[in-house]
């Protein structure tokens, strides 16, 4: 059987990791959990053996860099290079153009962190087993709270012979009432923003629902360049190019929409307190890296690179040191961090 074949975006600037977390170097590029940064991560838990193919990265010049020094066996991938940012239907477009119709992309977002690697892998070949047969195939994620900052996906039909289910609707980050009747309905899931499907099945799709950003990005394809690994697609062409979410895109629109339940130790590293959570904690729930001293505190981050940090007292409190910045906030401010003025303005 052919192999999977990674598609690694990587996009961004990570602000709400900010102050370690910055333009030039953004989360996907940092080892935030464990050693290995969350990039290298996601290509390592894509290997020959469970049936990968060598990856595509799509990224722009500014992180062009970082991705090559990165990635695992560089002679080995492919990188497209966006001349600038168009949102991620153009950019799996932009990989999918680069593959055989036949041939089955696993999108994954490059800032991720999956703890049950082997979860990952077995979802992944049940979504490539849908994606053969036609199918556009989302991960959901269990919904353990009413989260207002990702999609959910509303379980439909199961499909027979396959651990697989169509999805009845799509839903964009919902307001807290909503999203606390998705919970207790129980028949909703986090979208995680994973994705199988055939690259022909794919550009279809996307010829169907968006046939003018479809038309941009087949030119940009067609008027590109080779360099070693790199693919440029043509700038003019790529300008022309309405940005749009593949969510808003295709899967909202498409009527062969699937979803493949996957429980994998899933998180979006979105902010302070979810790299928090998925971090190893003491017993009262600390997490600390750098020099640090914690007494009588409770659900307590520290994260420093040098300066010596003591907390007395404290409870859901973040506290990080990065290159002369201090943040100090609460587990419920960690979402507003990307809008300090020092986030914002780099």
């Amino acid at each position: 059987m052919d192999p999977i074949i990674p598609v690694v975006l990587c996009g961004g600037s990570g602000t709400r990791l900010w102050p370690r977390s910055r333009k030039a170097m953004p989360k996907p590029f940092l080892p935030l959990v464990g050693n290995t940064t969350l990039f290298e991560a996601t290509v390592l838990r894509c290997p020959a053996e469970a049936g990968f193919g060598a990856p595509i990265v799509v990224t722009g010049a500014l992180h062009l860099d970082h991705v090559e020094a990165q990635l695992p066996d560089l002679a080995a991938s492919r990188v497209i290079v966006e001349p600038e940012a168009k949102n991620t239907a153009a950019a799996i477009a932009l990989a999918a153009l680069r593959l055989p119709e036949d041939a089955i992309m696993l999108v994954c977002p490059s800032d991720h962190h999956i703890g049950d690697v082997a979860a990952f892998q077995a979802a992944a070949r049940e979504a490539a087993a849908l994606a053969r047969d036609g199918w556009l195939v989302s991960f959901g994620i269990a919904a353990t709270a009413p989260e207002t900052g990702f999609g959910y996906l509303r379980r439909g039909d199961p499909i027979p012979g396959s651990g697989g289910f169509a999805v009845a609707q799509f839903v964009e980050k919902p307001d807290l009432e909503r999203a606390m009747g998705f919970l207790a309905d129980g028949g909703y899931a986090w979208n995680g923003g994973i994705f199988a499907f055939r690259a022909g099945t794919f550009l279809a799709e996307l010829a169907a629902h968006r046939p003018a950003l479809s038309e941009a990005v087949r030119a940009a394809a067609a008027q590109g360049r080779e360099e070693g690994t790199r693919f440029h697609p043509d700038p003019a062409a790529f300008a022309r190019i309405e940005g749009e979410s593949v969510d808003y895109a295709v899967m909202e629109n498409t009527t062969r929409a699937a979803m493949v339940p996957a429980a994998m130790a899933w998180s979006d590293i979105g902010n302070w307190q979810a790299l928090h959570e998925a971090l190893d904690r003491d017993a009262d729930g600390n997490a600390v890296r750098g020099p640090a001293e914690l007494i009588d505190c409770t659900g307590v981050l520290v994260d420093s690179d040098g300066p010596r940090v003591s907390v007395i007292g404290a409870s859901n409190l973040i506290v990080v040191v990065d290159k002369g910045e201090v943040l100090v906030c609460t587990a419920d401010g960690a979402q507003k961090v990307g809008k300090l003025a020092g986030a914002v303005n780099q």
